[in-house]
């Protein structure tokens, strides 16, 4: 494509691409040592849930992969190498009154050309409460809560989806954040979604 056309016609420049990150996650992972490669969650029905009431009636939460800071696991601030030591593995919840020290090293993220310095990108709870003092939602649930990125389906569908569901409906929550520390989390989003009716969307409400 010549840079006339480029300008003709307003495309952009044919570098401008979308990144492969699938490609590259099942690469990683080959890499890695793993036999099978990486298998997406993706299902033929769409597993959300609409509200059943407006969002400014709404109880609203947040369920992400950023894992609390954990003084003797490393390097975990901005522009941290990945460092597995930083991962959890069961669910945990925070009181969303308090303000949260939240990372997200342990996740494989393109650390090439972002660094995590804004952490309202993975956490927006501070978001979340503006958009309730300004009646965009509801209110914002009592709890948030972190999902584990485990690898493994089964654990995600059968373990921890079930406790972050019953967890939400313990606080009436009417819809929830789904925030992934990196793109490919949205499966484990997506298999969270399936596994009750309290979740709506995976971006933030604006």
């Amino acid at each position: 494509m010549t840079h006339e056309r480029e300008r003709e016609f307003g495309f952009a420049p044919a570098y401008d691409a979308p990144i492969p990150y699938l490609q590259r996650v099942r690469e990683y992972y080959a890499a890695l040592g793993y036999g099978a490669p990486y298998e997406w969650a993706h299902y033929s029905e769409v597993p959300f849930h609409a509200l059943k009431k407006p969002l400014s009636d709404s109880r609203v939460t947040i369920i992400t992969t950023a894992a609390p800071y954990q003084p003797d696991k490393g390097d975990q601030g901005p522009g941290a190498p990945y460092n597995a030591a930083a991962k959890f593995y069961t669910v945990y919840s925070g009181d969303t009154t308090k303000d949260h020290d939240l990372r997200i090293s342990h996740v494989a993220i393109d650390r090439k050309h972002t660094t995590a310095e804004d952490s309202g990108t993975y956490f927006p709870l501070s978001e979340l409460r503006r958009r309730a003092a300004s009646g965009v939602i509801g209110s914002v649930a009592p709890h948030f809560h972190g999902a584990p990125s485990n690898r493994s389906h089964r654990v995600t569908l059968e373990i921890d989806c079930p406790e972050i569901v019953a967890r939400c409906k313990a606080d009436d929550v009417d819809a929830a954040v789904l925030e992934r520390g990196w793109k490919g989390r949205e499966a484990g989003a997506e298999r969270c979604s399936r596994a009750g009716p309290v979740f709506c969307s995976g971006a933030c409400p604006r």
